[in-house]
Order: C-alpha cells, then sequence, then structure tokens
C-alpha cells in the first residue's frame, strides 16, 4: 500500500499565524498562489475536545480547497503524522516575518524602473 503524504502548513493570515495538516500541497493553478487540499483534522470520536482546532475546523467548514498567498506562507514540512491543528497570535517580538510586498512586479508597472 502506497505512503500518504501528510503536509504541516503554516501561514499567516489577519494578524494571526495558522497551522494546519492537509494530504495535497501544491503550487495550483493561480500565479502566486499554493493550493492545498484534503485538510487533516483531529478524530471527532475523541472526549477530549481542542478548541484551538474547533476553532480552525469552523473556519475551513466546507472548505474543499485553499489558495494561500505566497507571501504568507512561513513554511511547509512534509511529516509523518498529523498533529493538532492551532491558530495563535502573530507576535510581534517574533522573529517570523511575512516577505516583503510585492512579490512580483510587472514590467512598466508600479515601482517599475521600466516605463
Amino acid at each position: 500500500m502506497a505512503s500518504s503524504h501528510i503536509f504541516k502548513v503554516i501561514f499567516h493570515s489577519q494578524g494571526k499565524v495558522f497551522e494546519i495538516y492537509a494530504r495535497k500541497v501544491g503550487h495550483g493553478a493561480m500565479f502566486g498562489f499554493i493550493e492545498v487540499e484534503e485538510l487533516i483534522f483531529g478524530e471527532r470520536s475523541s472526549v477530549v475536545v481542542d478548541p484551538a482546532e474547533e476553532k480552525i475546523q469552523v473556519e475551513f467548514a466546507g472548505v474543499k480547497r485553499t489558495y494561500l498567498p505566497l507571501h504568507s506562507v512561513i513554511r511547509i514540512d512534509e511529516v509523518r503524522k498529523s498533529g493538532v491543528s492551532k491558530v495563535s497570535a502573530a507576535d510581534a517580538a517574533s522573529n517570523v516575518a511575512q516577505f516583503p510586498f510585492p512579490v512580483y512586479t510587472p514590467p512598466g508597472g508600479p515601482g517599475s524602473r521600466e516605463k
């Protein structure tokens, strides 16, 4: 039986840092976006309910596929098994920062030296 891939994706969104797990991650069809499919959450049958993971499940309820802007992705790891998805506040004192904007400037566009 083929082993299934599991990816941990950490990204910035609206002043928070999200950590989610998914079975498929790729560059997608839209330029500048990372495509994340088949999100994985903890088992619903467990007695202990984690409010942080519950919040992410509500956030991504009904989502088949999500597209993350390339500049918001902090890290993508392939892991052996999924962990607990979580959301945390982006700490101003943290050493993690987003890439500067814009990632791509078309020739002749704003900020371009070509005219």
